[in-house]
């Protein structure tokens, strides 16, 4: 028999979502064991990457005082369209008082991982999870394998999924491991990181005739960068030069700051929201709820937009036994993931290039490109959306 370990919130997954509710819970007096397959190396030196809300700022700084999100990371006060060979920046203070910063997600990990530790966390990693026991409804448990080869279970008055987009959780609130509503995208980007000086002091989404290109920033010394490509290109096959020559081209007017590249990827994305994000007393949270393509740069800050909620309708239920703000956080939390997901399709929609795109569909594209640049209320809706709307705290 698999030895039982009690707690009153098993969280599989111990990336943003995961940590973070357990902060949350644990300011409430709520106890919880985290359980993740990764090691905790595995976790902080897996790079992706990272533009913060400022909500999302706000609460990691109101969480821990010694986050380095203002040390480490950059703020941005806004972002470079760019189409032809002209550069339009949209000002996010001067038209919605708010801004975003670039800080990689494995930072994030390293100072919420550090954080949780400090305070005692009940951390368990290298730990797998097989799946989830509702037998119980009132008690659902996860099944999991230790590094060690132990069979556990994971007893809690609640279990939440924050384990990513192959979630062992989502079955257990969908009924299945692919249930959901799905947008697949006809191309894909193939990211670098190089080592090179910063050519540009802010991000650049840029339109050109022969697809996207994104040129962003990681510290003084490496930079990220991507380009628009096919889902199934070899991020192997061309040389560093034909990469160079493919980001030139797609950036018009911007001379870019070359350099060894040291890595390479193909990043394939698609827009998924689960069908169910709650079902008993299993929840779901973060990429195991819903995934978005990248351009609008969503991913993590939806994820903690989630978690806020679902700490609120935890502290009511489990200390008040009040299950009001559980039964609605389903639907509190799609409000803002369905804006999301629009905004998200929206800006990889005015800015990709899709294989059968027609010349009507080109210019188009640059009509609405330049509808919004040239629009108080175009510009503004972006800086809204981009940096954040408030989360229900």
């Amino acid at each position: 028999m698999p030895r039982t370990i009690r707690t009153r919130v098993a969280i599989v997954g111990a990336g943003p979502a995961g940590l973070i509710l357990s902060q949350l819970l644990a300011d409430a007096g709520i106890d919880s064991v985290i359980v993740d397959g990764r090691s905790r190396d595995e976790i902080e030196s897996t790079i992706r990457a990272g533009i913060l809300e400022q909500g999302t700022v706000d609460l990691l700084k109101s969480l821990d005082p010694d986050t380095r999100v203002d040390t480490v990371g950059h703020r941005h006060d806004g972002i470079e369209l760019r189409f032809g060979t002209e550069g339009h920046r949209i000002d996010f203070p001067s038209l919605v008082g708010r801004s975003v910063w670039l800080y990689p997600q494995h930072e994030v990990l390293k100072d919420l991982l550090a954080l949780r530790i400090a305070a005692g966390q009940d951390l368990r990693l290298g730990v797998t999870a097989h799946g989830v026991d509702v037998s119980d409804p009132e008690h659902p448990a996860v099944l999991v394998t230790s590094a060690d080869g132990e069979e556990l279970r994971l007893e809690a008055d609640f279990v939440v999924g924050a384990d990513g987009s192959r979630s062992v959780v989502r079955a257990t609130v969908t009924g299945s491991q692919t249930g959901g509503y799905f947008r697949e995208y006809p191309f894909a980007w193939f990211g670098i990181l190089c080592e090179a000086p910063p050519s540009s002091a802010e991000l650049i989404y840029s339109n050109a005739d022969e697809g996207f290109a994104l040129i962003s920033q990681r510290s003084p010394e490496v930079q990220r960068m991507y380009f628009q490509c096919d889902p199934l290109a070899d991020p192997t096959a061309p040389s560093d030069a034909e990469i160079w020559d493919t980001l030139q081209a797609r950036v018009p007017g911007t001379e870019l700051h070359e350099g060894p590249i040291i890595q390479r990827d193909v990043l394939r994305f698609r827009s998924f929201v689960a069908h169910e994000l709650r079902k008993g007393r299993v929840a779901l949270v973060g990429d195991a709820a819903h995934t978005v393509p990248p351009t609008g740069a969503k991913g993590m800050n939806l994820a903690i937009a989630d978690v806020v909620l679902l700490a609120d309708a935890l502290r009511a239920l489990l200390t008040e036994g009040d299950e009001r703000l559980v039964d609605g956080y389903a639907d509190r939390a799609l409000q803002r993931i369905w804006k999301a997901q629009h905004f998200s399709w929206w800006m990889t929609s005015m800015l990709h290039v899709s294989p059968q795109d027609t010349d009507f569909d080109r210019r188009r594209q640059i009509g609405e490109l330049r509808t919004v640049i040239e629009s108080e209320a175009g510009r503004t809706y972006l800086a809204e959306a981009y940096t954040g709307w408030p989360l229900a705290r």
